[in-house]
Parts: structure tokens; C-alpha cells; sequence
């Protein structure tokens, strides 16, 4: 088995890059890419050499197939940093402004670089023309002034050696007999590029077409500037050497605003960052209008949108000035900083680059986008810049929703159920008018999911001007059913006004375990499968028949969560039925549905009363006697871990290392480490265990962005597939603890 892997993990665990390893050991970059993509293998001396310079063992990079076993997962700190996880820290800040003064302008810059360095992130970016002001009207002409910011700049460049952050500072810079408003890039004691606004706005306040020249005036792609050759030009995609999702485009305030931005073309051309530097003065509702361009523009071109805005200190002799900062991974806001305040400070975001490579590889329709500039874009430059991943952990700061099916904001998360309740009545009452069905059946067993099915139904009558009598509702308990649950079925049931009925299951239950020969029919107290799946079946059994007797349909319960754990039987119970409301719908979402339908008095309070009773139930099946009701979670794992798992697997495909760490992340304050760790193994070897389930499911409207598991929607996969990539993963990139 090749040891470039070994080579490459433990390269990046001591915080280097492949040039430094190829200059430390005698050897070209590309040889040390060859071994860590196993094309080639180093030889012996070579691989002393590898050991010596990242001070590890030389039989860690000697470990052979056979010694699998002892190749040690990453530690705390490697496990416990973003850069690990395809996440990448980027910052940016509105300083405030000295007008005409770069050298002052600089050092404000260099105290907000050194903060970001501190932070660990990998990116500052600073407004439009940060370092001269952008409100200085003619003094742009000034070559005291133009000599000035290129002091600043070869100063910056100088301190660059120190910092671990790409700095994007704005600039203006003079070129060839004309000035062009710029956003430089320096790391590293290097100019890496420098960037030119596209679009002047020469409208209302602006007149930049009065200094600048735009992109397309240049049409070389190399210049001479502060003493070495650089990179010029707006086409221009910046790439990390060592990870390939960290790609980034720049720029600047009015392109934006353009039909067509160029950051569009950029992302096409494999920019997963956008960088905007803006100067933007602030008028009223200016500052919604810029977030929703950047929300907008990340969602369609699938990226990150950074923006900073010029602030406090921008001359105010016409205008003002209100600093904005904020940035948004595809649609979501991931960070914003204060406005129109006299002491600015770093904003900082954790921007998940590898999930944003991930979604485009799924979007076909991005690629055929991208398609139609293939004879433009292999003329864009990649800029390559080298930047190994900082030493220690990196913990993990934007803020995740724990519970990712339902928002955090109560506000969304109110329209949210608003939408999802009215989908699941919608998908049904167009079911029934395409069958002409006038009357349903439902088992109600006064738990969650057919509590918040009845409800679906009920609404869906009322929106059909049918009378409620038409819905049978019927709760048949069995051995271990509650009279606590079944008091909430027949109460429900009465508040709604539908035909309730009673069907005890156990005498026909006794008698199929007798003909089995089952112990339990004995007196036994052997509860094993086929004992629950006797109760569940007849229930099925008994509501289809019933269906055929009353010329109706029966809809089906079982939700979105269960069918990824597979916990329904195949073929009856929460799995089978005619049309399915919940099957589009996870545990999480449908808890907090009844809840918003209870508070929102769609129907009498004795049902919302009723509601709120039943969200206190411990989820259970009900199916084996004893003192203590039967706990699901205790086998399945707590559904609210377990639909973050579902969420980041099914949804964006990400690696079970990564949702660890998500999961880590976001529950850290409920549960530890171990024990997330554990349910997610669960989770998997359940998730691929029954897929045959989810082959054979019954129609149901889509409802949540995280996918449905139907065959005919979102998932596919074959029911044979095993765990096995998905567990050696979790187990080679997470340590068992992290202590």
C-alpha cells in the first residue's frame, strides 16, 4: 500500500507545505505531489529525509497494509481545527478611514491583519481604496499622494513575511499613463495579484471615470510593480497549493451592482470565495439592498460572498459612510458586523469550502453554465498561492443550527412550518380530488407522527369542504399500549370531531403468536421481533381492510426520520399505506409543526390543549410490556442528533469525520464526545442496513431542503451497498476521544 497518504497527513499535521517539504528534502514540488498521490513511492533515504524534516517516526510512514491497524487516527487539535474539516477562516474589517493618508491608513490595516493572524484566519479583506480613502476627489491625481499608498503598500508587503492571512487591501494604482482602482493581494513577502475594477459608476454621486481607467483598458497580464513582476487583471482566480476547494475571486464595489457581475464568471471559472471590496456610501435601505445582492449572488452562483464596506473617517463633505461588513455562504448569513460605529472590529467567518465544491458537483445545471465560457475560461490566470494550515486547533466558530431541519430564528422558522404544514395538506387534498376518494383512514395512536398526520388530514377536509365524519380514525391498542397515549388518541379524535373507533389487536395478536408457536403466547416474556412486528402488521392489516369496506384510502404516518433509520417494518405498519404525509417530513420538523399548529389555534383549544400533551410523550412504538414505556431513542440514538446526521449526509454528502466535528460543534454543551460519536456509527450502519425500506416507500410530497428518501426524489443508492468506506472513514479521521 502506497505511504503517500502518511506522507501527506503527516505533512499537513506539522503545518507544512509541499514546497517547503520539496526545498527541505532536495527535491521538486511536483515529486512530492507524485508520493502523496501514489503515483510514485519515495526510496528509503528519501523517506528518512521526510521523517527528519516533520520531526516524526520513521515507521509512520513506513506502515504496510498489514499494520492498518496501528495507523493512528488525528489528534485533538488536527481533529478540532476547521482546516481539517474543508472549512476556511476568512476575515475582514472597515477600519477607520484617514483621508489622503496611506501611511496612517496602513497601519490601521496592519493592526486589524495582525487580529486576523491572531484568529488564525486564512484571508483579511479590507473596503475599496482603503489605503488612500476613497472620498478624496482630485487628489487621486496627485503623485504625492499615488507615491505614498506605493510606500504603504511596500510596507504591508514587508510585514506580509510575519502574517499567516492573504491580505486584500484596496489601492489605487498608476499603470502605463493611467489609474486604476485596485484591490491588491500580498502574502508571504509577495504581491500575489492585483485586481481592477471592472465597472466605474459614473452616475448620481460618482464620478471615478474622472481618475480611473477599467479592467479592460489593460491587456497585459504581467506587470512591474514595487520592484517584482506580478500578476494583473480582473480574470484572475486565486488558488491555496494544497487545497483545492480554496479558491477565490476578487471584486470590487460597482460590479456587483452589474447585470452581469464578474464574480459570476468567476465562480464559473472555479472561485468557491467572492471578495467584494466596496466603498458604497449609505443611504437609507442601501444596506439591505447590498445584503440581499450578496445573499442572491451566493445562492446562484453557489459560493461564499464576503463584502466590506468603506466607514467611519470617509469624508463626509457629501456623503456617509456606514462600514458594512457581512458575508453568506450559499444563502445562508454566516457573519455581519456592526454599522456606523466609531471603533470597528474584525469580522470573522468559517466558510465551508469543501461543501461548496460539494453542491456543485451536484448542480448540473452550474456546470452547464460554465460550459458556455469554455473557450474564455482557460484564458483566466490561476494564481497559486502557498499556505500551510496553522499549527493547533482551529475550533469552529460560525454558529450552526443544531437542529438544521428547523431554524433558529423564530421568525423563519414560523414561515417554515407555515409552508411545510400547507404542503403536506396540499400533496393530500390533490391526492384525494385524483382518486375521488371522499373518506380516509388513519391509525391514531396518540403518539407524534399520527397525531401530526391527523391534523394534516383534517385541514385538508376542511379545505375540501368535507364533512370531518369522513376521517376514521381508529387507535387499536395491543400488550403494552398506555392508557396514557390512548386517552390523548381518543381525546384528539373527539376535539376534532372525526369517526373515532376502538380495535383491540390482542386477541387476534394471541392467536397469530399461538400459531406461531411463540413463546410469548405461553406466558413467556420473550419479546423479541417477530412479537412486535405480530402487533404491527395486524394494525396494517386491520386499516387497509377497512379502507376496501369504506371506499377510502389509508394514509400513512411514518416520517422522514424513521425511514433513514429504517425503524418501521417493512411492509406494514409506519412504512405501508396509500399516501404518506409524513414521509417527507423529520422527527425535529414535525414536533415543532404540532407545536406551531397548537399556538397558532387552527382548531379549538381543546385540540391545541390536546397538542401540547402529546408533544410531553416519550416517543415510543408501544409494543413490549413493562414497567418503564418503551424508549425508541434509547435504541435508535435521540432524534435530534440523529437529523443532524441525516441533514449533512443526505443533503451535502459530507465525510462522517466532518459531521462528527459539526456535530461536535453545535451539541457540545449537551453531549460528549464519545457519545456523538457513537450514535453516529449507528446512524450509518442503520442508514445502509435498510435501504430496501426506503425502495419501496408510498407517494408523499417533498417537503424540506434536506432531501426526501424516496426513490422517485432525492436518494437513490442501491439496497446491497454496506457502511464500510463510510465507518473506516469516521474511525482513520477521528480520535475515539479527545481528551
Amino acid at each position: 500500500m502506497s505511504i503517500g497518504p502518511y506522507i501527506r497527513s503527516s505533512r499537513v499535521n506539522a503545518g507544512r507545505s509541499q514546497a517547503w517539504l520539496a526545498e527541505a528534502i532536495g527535491v521538486k514540488q511536483n515529486t512530492i505531489s507524485s508520493w502523496e498521490k501514489g503515483r510514485t513511492e519515495p526510496s528509503r533515504a528519501d523517506t528518512r529525509k521526510i521523517a527528519a524534516a516533520l520531526s516524526v517516526d520513521i515507521s509512520s510512514l513506513e506502515l504496510g497494509e498489514d499494520d492498518a491497524d496501528l495507523r493512528a487516527a488525528p489528534g485533538a487539535d488536527r481533529f478540532n481545527s476547521i482546516y481539517t474539516h474543508g472549512l476556511v477562516r476568512v476575515s475582514a474589517c472597515a477600519p477607520v478611514v484617514a483621508p489622503a493618508n496611506p501611511a496612517e491608513n496602513a497601519a490601521r490595516i496592519l493592526k486589524f491583519w495582525r487580529e486576523a493572524d491572531g484568529e488564525k484566519a486564512a484571508v483579511l479583506l479590507t473596503p475599496e481604496l482603503s489605503l488612500s480613502g476613497y472620498a478624496i476627489d482630485d487628489l487621486f491625481l496627485q503623485d504625492a499622494l499615488l507615491d505614498s499608498v506605493e510606500a504603504a503598500i511596500a510596507m504591508l508587503k514587508a510585514e506580509s513575511e510575519k502574517l499567516f492571512p492573504v491580505l486584500i487591501v484596496g489601492a489605487p494604482i498608476r499603470l502605463r499613463g493611467a489609474l486604476y482602482n485596485c484591490a491588491v493581494v500580498i502574502h508571504r513577502g509577495q504581491i500575489v495579484g492585483i485586481v481592477p475594477k471592472t465597472y466605474l459608476p459614473n452616475y448620481r454621486e460618482y464620478y471615478e471615470k474622472r481618475y480611473f481607467g477599467v479592467a479592460s483598458d489593460f491587456h497585459m497580464r504581467t506587470i512591474v510593480f514595487c520592484g517584482s513582476t506580478v500578476n494583473f487583471g480582473a480574470t484572475m482566480i486565486f488558488t491555496h497549493a494544497d487545497n483545492s476547494d480554496f479558491t477565490f475571486h476578487i471584486e470590487i464595489c460597482e460590479d456587483f451592482w452589474a447585470p452581469l457581475p464578474p464574480s459570476t464568471k468567476g465562480a464559473l471559472a472555479g472561485a468557491n470565495i467572492l471578495f467584494n471590496l466596496s466603498a458604497s456610501n449609505i443611504l437609507i435601505g442601501k444596506a439591505e439592498d447590498r445584503a440581499v445582492l450578496c445573499d442572491s449572488q451566493s445562492r446562484r452562483a453557489i459560493a461564499a460572498y464576503v463584502f466590506a464596506a468603506a466607514g467611519y473617517g470617509e469624508s463626509t463633505t457629501d456623503l456617509a459612510w456606514d462600514g458594512q461588513v457581512i458575508a453568506y455562504e450559499m444563502g445562508e448569513k454566516i457573519a455581519e458586523g456592526e454599522r456606523f460605529t466609531r471603533e470597528p472590529k474584525l469580522v470573522t467567518a468559517d466558510i465551508d469550502v469543501e461543501r461548496i465544491a460539494q453542491e456543485r458537483i451536484r448542480n448540473g445545471t452550474f456546470r452547464d453554465a460554465a460550459a458556455r465560457f469554455k473557450d474564455e475560461f482557460p484564458l483566466w490566470s490561476r494564481i497559486r498561492f502557498d499556505q500551510p494550515a496553522p499549527a493547533g486547533d482551529a475550533p469552529l466558530k460560525r454558529k450552526l443550527d443544531r437542529l438544521p431541519f428547523v431554524p433558529d430564528d423564530r421568525a423563519r422558522r414560523d414561515r417554515d412550518c407555515f409552508e411545510a404544514y400547507n404542503i403536506q395538506v396540499q400533496g393530500l387534498a390533490r391526492r384525494m380530488e385524483a382518486t375521488g376518494a371522499q373518506r380516509v383512514v388513519i391509525g391514531v395512536s396518540g403518539g407524534l407522527d399520527s397525531t401530526h398526520a391527523l391534523i394534516v388530514i383534517a385541514r385538508a377536509f376542511d379545505m375540501l369542504g368535507l364533512p370531518r365524519k369522513n376521517i376514521i380514525g381508529v387507535t387499536m391498542p395491543g400488550f403494552a399500549t398506555s392508557e396514557s397515549t390512548k386517552a390523548n388518541a381518543w381525546t384528539l379524535m373527539n376535539a376534532l370531531g372525526i369517526d373515532g373507533r376502538e380495535v383491540s389487536i390482542e386477541p387476534l395478536a394471541q392467536r397469530m403468536l399461538e400459531d406461531l408457536d411463540h413463546p410469548a403466547a405461553r406466558g413467556e416474556p420473550v419479546y423479541d421481533i417477530a412479537y412486535e412486528n405480530v402487533q404491527a402488521g395486524l394494525r396494517t392489516d386491520y386499516l387497509f381492510r377497512l379502507a376496501n369496506k369504506e371506499g377510502g384510502f389509508v394514509v400513512g404516518t411514518g416520517d422522514l426520520s424513521e425511514l433513514a433509520l429504517g425503524w418501521c417494518t417493512y411492509g406494514v405498519g409506519d412504512h405501508m399505506s396509500h399516501y404518506n404525509v409524513n414521509g417527507g417530513a423529520p422527527k425535529t420538523l414535525i414536533q415543532h409543526l404540532i407545536r406551531w399548529v397548537a399556538d397558532s389555534n387552527l382548531f379549538n383549544a381543546n385540540t391545541s390543549k390536546t397538542l401540547l400533551s402529546v408533544l410531553s410523550t416519550e416517543i415510543s412504538p408501544e409494543l413490549i410490556p413493562g414497567v418503564a414505556p418503551q424508549s425508541t431513542q434509547a435504541i435508535v440514538g435521540p432524534y435530534e442528533l440523529q437529523d443532524f446526521n441525516l441533514y449533512w449526509f443526505t443533503r451535502y454528502g459530507l465525510k462522517p469525520s466532518k459531521i462528527l466535528f459539526l456535530a461536535w460543534s453545535a451539541w457540545r454543551e449537551t453531549y460528549d464526545y464519545a457519545t456523538l460519536r457513537k450514535w453516529l456509527e449507528v446512524f450509518l450502519k442503520r442508514f445502509f442496513a435498510n435501504q430496501y425500506k426506503r425502495s419501496a416507500v408510498p407517494n408523499g410530497p417533498k417537503i424540506v431542503s434536506g432531501g426526501a428518501l424516496s426513490p422517485r426524489g432525492d436518494w437513490r443508492m442501491p439496497s446491497d451497498a454496506a457502511a464500510t468506506a463510510w465507518l473506516d472513514e469516521l474511525h482513520a479521521n477521528s480520535p475515539e476521544t479527545l481528551d
